[in-house]
């Protein structure tokens, strides 16, 4: 049985690993939180140096929508993955994903829902 911590911190280095195999490069910063029944993955400094400028130099609603269409369409492709990550690291199941890109703050968000809350042990505090 995992802490919520370790929980957590798996799923961060799952999505480092899958970032990095699929699309080439990594966020930034990844954090990931347990909510009962959900997990919560965010990830900051996602977009390259190309999607900055392209998002800059076309109309703002225009490259904004452009990359978010790519972006979910990745990933939506490769949701199996990005469920097994979830699901290998919460020994619980992925019921359903939801995903969004803000080429403002430069950030993608990712909430997955669990068949049933994991089972977590207390961390041994110092």
């Amino acid at each position: 049985m995992k802490t919520q911590g370790e929980i957590e911190a798996a799923i961060c280095e799952g999505f480092a690993r899958y970032m990095q195999d699929f699309m080439g490069r990594g966020p930034k910063e990844i954090r990931a939180h347990l909510v009962v029944d959900l997990v919560v993955v965010r990830l900051r400094g996602i977009l390259s140096a190309a999607e900055t400028s392209l998002a800059a130099v076309l109309p703002p609603e225009k490259g904004r929508d452009m990359l978010k269409n790519v972006r979910t369409y990745l990933l939506e492709s490769s949701s199996t993955k990005l469920r097994q990550i979830i699901e290998t690291a919460s020994d619980s199941r992925c019921t359903s994903m939801y995903h969004d890109v803000s080429t403002v703050v430069n950030e993608e968000i990712f909430v997955f829902t669990l068949h049933s809350t994991p089972v977590v042990r207390e961390a041994k505090h110092k």
